[in-house]
């Protein structure tokens, strides 16, 4: 099974961010692909036109698509576009997570959102994230949020990293059927790490990527390529690619 993620497109009438993810979706045209999660930050400046562009773009591809928000989108007009139905109905507060179950792997999407913040937060979610991984379906799970849950290294993006990311951490240590891999976007560079002893990733971006900056005087030079990843499931195996485009 392969699952294939792009995150922060980032699209607005002042980029050229949309050809930038026809180039992803032209080099997923290659792949036998499962399903496409996209993680969010697909617009800017509230371009409302954007996600019909994204949507039509989606409808003309043969996989499944599924798509969570991120804090630069508008959750209403991702609603007006794509329909309710999309994602579940028991989320709190209106937030947009989905459920996906196929033969071989259950995909979690959580929407770390908070309106009118940069950052995330996942407190509110963990009573339905529990609730998702103690259901009866003995499934594996691969866990997606736009918000990243472990400390890039980078000042700046840390800084709107995902609040709750302790209680997430407590309440996955402790839970039986934890998630293969937790997979974010949101800092617009690849990383892996661990968390709660669980393999983690953030995916990089469909837009410009932002410089590996730890904080020292001079800031790095960045020319990153758009870039997504591939999620391959195989014989009970999962591994993970990141992919320059």
């Amino acid at each position: 099974m392969l699952i294939a993620q792009v995150s922060d497109i980032h699209a607005s009438l002042d980029n050229d961010n949309l050809s930038r993810f026809d180039r992803a979706l032209e080099w997923l045209e290659h792949q036998s692909l499962d399903v496409l999660v996209l993680t969010g930050d697909l617009i800017d400046d509230g371009w409302g036109e954007g996600y019909h562009l994204i949507s039509e773009r989606l409808g003309r591809r043969k996989w499944t698509s599924l798509i969570l928000p991120g804090n630069s989108d508008d959750r209403h007009l991702m609603r007006s576009v794509w329909g309710a139905n999309r994602w579940v109905s028991d989320a709190p507060a209106g937030s947009l997570h989905f459920v996906h179950e196929t033969d071989r792997l259950r995909l979690l999407g959580l929407d770390t959102t908070v309106e009118n913040k940069t950052s995330g937060n996942v407190i509110n979610h963990l009573g339905w994230l529990k609730k998702q991984l103690q259901s009866e379906n003995t499934l594996p799970s691969l866990l997606f949020l736009h918000h990243h849950i472990f400390e890039s290294g980078i000042p700046t993006l840390d800084s709107t990293m995902c609040d709750g990311s302790s209680q997430l951490a407590e309440l996955l240590t402790h839970i039986p059927d934890k998630p293969l891999a937790i997979a974010s976007g949101h800092v617009h560079r690849p990383v892996a790490g661990i968390f709660a002893g669980i393999p983690a990733f953030i995916c990089g971006s469909v837009c410009p990527a932002n410089p590996l900056w730890f904080g020292s005087e001079n800031v790095p030079p960045v020319n990153d390529p758009p870039s997504l990843m591939i999620h391959r499931y195989v014989g009970n195996v999962l591994t993970s690619h990141h992919v320059s485009l």
